[in-house]
């Protein structure tokens, strides 16, 4: 998403660095280009780690393309959260094109040179669109929170920290006094419910002091 911005932490690169270390033997056994998720509640640094995954990945000469879910999104930012106020049962994947995240992962997947892709513009709080240039990438990541329901990808990642534990990292990155309204925490609440629900699809989970555990899911 255009406008925002991330910080990258020690913690996100140890993370990234574990899982990295695990997926380098696997893309080695298996020839050809891959896709992996990470998924988590708001604040859990999904963003971060996706880019310190991609730089651990890219050290070892895998080049790697990370996809954002906020581009995806049926509504921008801002028009999103209003609809969630008229009608809060409008919060959850519905508010997400994951069905075209799919599309994009299985055209990177079956050997897309390029990927013509929305790209949201906070500032306009606009959907727009960009080309992403595939030529030579190995690995294409895609996160966001519903990001573990996308059925084309090779691994899942799971943050496992809630919105209650990540309100710190929610108030640095904010755009938007509105986003710490109490509004939010009840959708930040109904989310929860939705999305911890996801953590049994995971290969790889992130737990709260960042230490990885590999489940085996796949």
């Amino acid at each position: 998403m255009e406008g925002d911005s991330i910080v990258i932490e020690d913690h996100h690169r140890r993370a990234a660095s574990s899982i990295a270390e695990a997926l380098l033997p696997l893309l080695e056994a298996a020839p050809g280009r891959k896709a992996l998720t990470i998924a988590g509640e708001s604040g859990s640094g999904k963003s971060e780690t996706a880019a310190a995954l991609k730089e651990a990945l890219e050290s070892s000469a895998i080049k790697a393309l990370i996809l954002q879910q906020d581009d995806y999104f049926v509504y921008p930012p801002r028009s999103n959260d209003a609809a969630r106020r008229r009608d809060i049962d409008w919060v959850g994947p519905g508010e997400v094109r994951l069905d075209l995240m799919d599309e994009h992962l299985q055209a990177f997947l079956d050997g897309a040179e390029k990927i013509d892709k929305p790209l949201v513009v906070y500032e306009r709080d606009s959907v727009e669109a960009e080309t992403l240039e595939c030529n030579e990438a190995r690995v294409i990541i895609a996160e966001g929170t519903y990001t573990t329901l996308l059925e084309k990808a090779d691994w899942h990642v799971f943050i496992a920290r809630d919105w209650q534990q990540t309100r710190a990292h929610r108030e640095k990155r904010r755009r938007d006094d509105s986003e710490l309204d109490p509004f939010i925490d009840r959708v930040l609440t109904i989310e929860h419910e939705i999305i911890s629900r996801n953590r049994s699809r995971a290969d790889f989970v992130i737990e709260s002091d960042y230490t990885v555990t590999r489940t085996g899911a796949s």
